[in-house]
């Protein structure tokens, strides 16, 4: 009787499963930590440039010793009056930037991640929209001047009613469908624009030119009372976003797994629907509609460390920061002396991304 040699070629495979799990994640980890790394760097180099960048140019040396003089105090004269300008007008710029970039990024994150489909972004459900008639409606009547909490109020507000009139229009039988979600968004968005138009049509001409400065975005009008509404509602969106963001990868296997996870999917979807409508509100009604913020960056941080919002969600929050901070600082330089709309920079950069994503999805559908 012969007997069978030992197959001694499959150990080393099966004791080579737990290393390539090992290997990945450390892979993993090392993107995710340069790519935090770089974000970061990028982020306060973006702000210093930004508060140096103006019709007076200030060294980053300059900037950094305002920022340590405002703090501990001290300087002459000369200084002080440069201090004073970096203060008042150019740090608040800046960090609004920051934020309001920040906002609309994590906005993005969480609404693809809830759709399942990295084309969509806040204004898939009017968010955009609602919240332009809310501070045009403010901005027109003269309100936001004589209350200047106002604004985000009504920016908020009018984001929050058609959302949840997108989401009440949208549910059959109890739930609301991804695809009658998009279609009532888009009907939403229609009327939502006419009625911003025909608000701006009431409006006086010194009232329309702001509206429609406004409506391209832009940060002129920055000012560290809107800087400290922002970071309030940023700080509180960002966390309840880093809450739901475990739920939101168990989403990505679809409804049905979800719910057998224990997962309640409509509920999850009010509450990441409700977090982008703050965070979109707060950043359009300080830094008016700037467009692809929500599409570019999450997109891009996506391809970087992959699709896990464990790692999406922050990364979108410094990735937009340094995007909206660039754009701010392109829409300060390309023109001597003026400030153009920042949304016109977002759009030459999203705009393309857009179309490429939309091909790329379409054959991925078998269309032609």
């Amino acid at each position: 009787m012969t007997r069978t040699a030992p197959d001694v070629t499959r150990a080393p495979a099966a004791a080579s499963a737990p290393r390539v799990g090992t290997v990945t994640r450390s892979r993993r980890l090392v993107r995710v930590t340069v790519v935090t790394t770089t974000l970061v760097a990028a982020a306060l180099a973006v702000a210093v440039i930004s508060a140096a960048t103006g019709q007076f140019s200030a060294s980053p040396s300059e900037v950094l010793g305002a920022l340590v003089r405002g703090i501990v105090g001290g300087g002459d004269a000369d200084t002080q009056r440069v201090d004073a300008v970096l203060w008042a007008i150019r740090f608040p710029r800046a960090v609004l930037a920051l934020l309001a970039g920040a906002c609309l990024a994590v906005a993005g994150a969480v609404m693809q991640g809830v759709f399942a489909n990295p084309l969509a972004e806040p204004s898939i459900v009017g968010v955009n929209s609602g919240a332009s008639v809310g501070a045009t409606l403010v901005i027109i009547t003269g309100a936001s001047v004589a209350a200047p909490w106002s604004l985000p109020l009504a920016a908020f507000a009018g984001a929050l009613v058609v959302t949840v009139l997108v989401w009440s229009i949208s549910r059959t039988g109890g739930k609301a469908a991804v695809l009658t979600l998009v279609l009532a968004g888009i009907a939403i968005n229609a009327v939502a624009s006419a009625a911003t138009s025909f608000l701006i049509f009431l409006g006086d001409a010194s009232s329309r030119e702001q509206v429609i400065f406004w409506q391209l975005g832009t940060l002129a009008a920055a000012s560290w009372n809107s800087v400290g509404v922002t970071a309030i509602v940023f700080a509180l969106g960002f966390v309840g976003c880093l809450m739901i963001r475990r739920q939101l990868d168990v989403l990505s296997l679809g409804d049905s797994a979800a719910s057998s996870s224990g997962v309640s999917v409509e509920w999850l979807r009010v509450g990441a629907i409700l977090l982008a409508c703050l965070l979109t509100g707060i950043a359009v009604a300080f830094g008016g509609v700037i467009a692809f913020v929500g599409l570019i960056v999450p997109h891009a941080i996506r391809l970087a460390v992959g699709p896990s919002h464990r790692y999406l969600v922050p990364l979108s929050a410094l990735g937009g920061a340094v995007l909206l901070g660039a754009a701010d600082i392109a829409a300060r330089t390309v023109v001597p002396f003026a400030d153009l709309p920042i949304g016109i920079f977002t759009a030459v950069v999203g705009g393309p991304l857009f179309l490429v994503l939309l091909r790329r999805t379409l054959r991925g559908q078998g269309a032609r």
